[in-house]
């Protein structure tokens, strides 16, 4: 099947965002198509490894939108690199509208994707815009603060705290930015993360089919990051459909923090759990995951963008007996 691949831009905020608009070709038709919107995770940027989705999701006539999030990658905005949460969130809403006014897309038949820290924000997105007929969440960060904590305990949790007051304190009396890594490897000194696999797939990618990606963000952006909890709002979702995917073997986006999530969200929705760390799920390494991830979610989407929009068609259409 024949897919149209676009560079597209789009406003976003006071600035503009840049993405890849991927087209079926049922979209050569007269009949508009559906379509999602897509992002990457904590710093990362749509080349990494976010195109086997998009095309997966056209190849079953489903228009994607891959776009970086205003600061990254291609993406316009300043000061670069900051990393706001509710900025991001907002770049979602944005391509959504801009998606809506495309003559090809179906604005009645919208969905969103979002892989681990922006599998976060597609919960928040869906709970609270009413244009989202379906949602697709790949082992999101349900609640940085609780993993965070979790993960290094209460004293060095506090010692965290402190870089984050420190650096408003700084910022209100000689403004500018100062930049920490995004990814390093542990023992190496302060970073965002610190594993060995979040560094191999990052650096791998950088080296190969992303080397927009820039190893940093603002030190300004940790406390934004620290406080965004996107699955406090997982009840509002229904009854817009869910699919959430965790991996088994993630020490990112711990699954029970998914479970957990999943089990207070409302129906319809689907749990897939497959085998693996946090980036067995991406198409960089062979592997099972990527491939059943990739499937179910294109599965979800079709069943719910498509299949059943067709379904409430030929039933409003046919004749009443």
């Amino acid at each position: 099947m024949a897919i149209e691949k676009h560079d597209v831009t789009f406003e976003s905020g006071d600035t503009f965002a840049a993405g890849w608009l991927f087209l079926p070709e049922q979209a050569k038709s007269r009949a508009p198509v559906p379509a999602v919107a897509m992002a990457h995770g904590l710093g990362a940027v749509k080349e990494m490894h976010l195109e086997p989705f998009a095309r997966h999701f056209a190849g079953a006539g489903i228009a994607a939108l891959v776009f970086d999030y205003r600061s990254f990658g291609a993406s316009g905005g300043e000061p670069r690199q900051r990393l706001f949460p509710r900025d991001q969130i907002e770049d979602y809403r944005n391509a959504l509208t801009w998606l809506s006014l495309q003559p090809e897309i179906d604005a009645d038949r919208l969905g969103v994707w979002g892989s681990s820290f922006s599998g976060g924000h597609v919960l928040h997105v869906a709970a609270y815009d009413p244009r989202i007929k379906a949602v697709v969440s790949q082992v999101g960060a349900m609640d940085v603060h609780q993993i965070t904590l979790s993960a290094l305990g209460v004293e060095q949790f506090a010692a965290l705290e402190q870089l984050t007051v420190q650096e408003r304190v700084r910022h209100a009396t000689e403004g500018g930015e100062v930049y920490i890594r995004d990814i390093g490897l542990p023992g190496e000194g302060f970073a965002l993360q610190s594993d060995r696999e979040s560094y191999d797939f990052a650096h791998e990618a950088q080296a190969t089919i992303a080397p927009s990606w820039r190893n940093e963000v603002t030190m300004s952006s940790l406390d934004a990051i620290l406080e965004h909890a996107p699955a406090k709002s997982i009840e509002l979702i229904a009854p817009r459909p869910l699919l959430m995917i965790l991996a088994q073997d993630d020490p990112i986006s711990p699954p029970d923090s998914i479970r957990a999530a999943f089990a207070r969200a409302g129906e319809p929705k689907r749990l897939l759990e497959v085998e693996g760390g946090h980036y067995s799920v991406y198409p960089w390494r062979k592997g099972r995951s990527a491939d059943q991830a990739s499937q179910a979610a294109t599965e979800w989407f079709a069943e719910h963008l498509v299949e059943a929009t067709a379904t409430g068609r030929s039933e409003r259409s046919a004749p009443a007996a």
